[in-house]
This record gives C-alpha cells, sequence and structure tokens, in this order.
C-alpha cells in the first residue's frame, strides 16, 4: 500500500520484517500526494528492468494526477468502491474526506484475515467506519495534538488545511473513534501517520490507552514510528 519512501528504504524495510521485494506482486496507491508516492515510479521502474511488470493499482482519477516522468507504468485503474482481487488477497476501497483527487482507504482480507487501513481523512464518516467494521487489525491515523498544532511552525494556513474536514485525524478524533466505534473484533491497532513537528508517540500511547481502558478491550496497541517498520509486523 502506498510507496512514499525511497525504492531503497522501501525495500530495505520488506526485508526487516522478513519479506522478499521481489516477491511483491502489486501495490495499491490510495492518493496522490508526495509522501504516499514519491518512490512509485523508482520501484517500479526496477522490476521493468527485471523483465517484468509491476501492477500499480490506482483510481481512474488518481493515476493522470502523478508524475511518472518518461516512464509509462502498468496500471490497473479502478473506481472507489471497487473490491480488486490481487493474488489470493481481495482489497475493498472505499472513499474518504481527503484534499487530495480521489483518495481511498482499504479494507484487506486474505485466509479469513482482514485489516483495515485508513489514514489521510479529515473526520470519521458513518461510512468509513462500516467499512473499518470486522477488522482484526486496524492502521488508523493519529496525525496531530490540536494544541501543538495551533502553536506550531505551521503557517496558519496549513494549520486551517490540516484541521478541516478533508485534512488529518487530530488524537482527540482517533481516540473518539475509539471509545465509541471501534469494533471488539480488532485484536491489534495501529495509530500512524503521526506529524513529527506537531504530535508525540507518548502523547498518542496515552490518550489511545485511556480510550481503550474506557471500552474494557484487550486490543493490542502499536504507535508506528515513521523512521523505522512498525513492531506489529516484526516476527
Amino acid at each position: 500500500m502506498d510507496a512514499g519512501l525511497s525504492r531503497r528504504e522501501t525495500f530495505q524495510r520488506l526485508r526487516d520484517i522478513g519479506e522478499d521485494p521481489e516477491a511483491l506482486t502489486g501495490i495499491v496507491v490510495t492518493h496522490e500526494h508526495t509522501d504516499h508516492v514519491s518512490g512509485l515510479a523508482s520501484i517500479a521502474r526496477h522490476y521493468h528492468r527485471g523483465g517484468r511488470s509491476l501492477p500499480l493499482y490506482l483510481s481512474r482519477l488518481t493515476a493522470p494526477a502523478i508524475d511518472w516522468g518518461e516512464f509509462t507504468p502498468s496500471i490497473e485503474h479502478f473506481q472507489a468502491g471497487a473490491r480488486l482481487a490481487i493474488g489470493d488477497i481481495d482489497v475493498d476501497t472505499f472513499t474518504i474526506p481527503h484534499d487530495a483527487i480521489d483518495p481511498v482507504g482499504l479494507g484487506i482480507r486474505a485466509h479469513g484475515v482482514k485489516v483495515g487501513f485508513v489514514t489521510d481523512l479529515g473526520y470519521m464518516p458513518d461510512s468509513v467506519k462500516m467499512h473499518l467494521r470486522g477488522s482484526d487489525l486496524l492502521m488508523l491515523e493519529s496525525n496531530h495534538d490540536l494544541d501543538m498544532l495551533k502553536v506550531g511552525p505551521y503557517p496558519w494556513s496549513v494549520k486551517q488545511r490540516v484541521m478541516g474536514r478533508k485534512g488529518h485525524l487530530s488524537n482527540e478524533v482517533a481516540c473518539d473513534f475509539i471509545r465509541k466505534d471501534l469494533d471488539s473484533s480488532v485484536s491489534t491497532l495501529i495509530l500512524g501517520h503521526l506529524s513529527e513537528n506537531n504530535n508525540h508517540p507518548e502523547i498518542v500511547r496515552l490518550m489511545a490507552t485511556q480510550a481503550l481502558d474506557g471500552r474494557l478491550l484487550f486490543t493490542r496497541l502499536v504507535i508506528a514510528g515513521g523512521r523505522k517498520p512498525s513492531e506489529a509486523f516484526l516476527y
């Protein structure tokens, strides 16, 4: 899902969790913002030079918004709301509120397990909550602490964007979802996409732990950092 890191870094992180980069069979892209696609063309070119095409799954509106340079990748277009079949994995796509052209969240199913994946959204509409139900593992955005954002270094126009209904989830909104709507099926909750300037992992951990305790849920909580693979994927 997505490729916001360089090819070298992406491949190293796959190796760090025991996965062979050469076994990659496709990449599903949620939206066109740079932090999600900056390594995409380089990764696709790597497989092309090796004699095979790596399918890239993008919505019909997202694909033209990416600068591919002179390289023409192998693109599988989809309409938001479609189900993708990638080998033995089914991927349900659904629309999310973000200031991209056609952003999507993902519900991934394989071998009787469901993974929900949703970041980069300004709020949690009922439609998104519905798609996340039944997840065994959920990756959810907890982007910023509101107080840190308000006094932080961003220009006011950027702060308004981040806090807007097509911006990013605050810790408060993420924890409100945990308290009211997190499905009891979720055995592992990963909170990620944390702002380096306007958040801190320990703030997220404390708030999310309190929200989980209020539900009497025994969900494993993982706070994803941006500089190394999440502990949820290390064996």
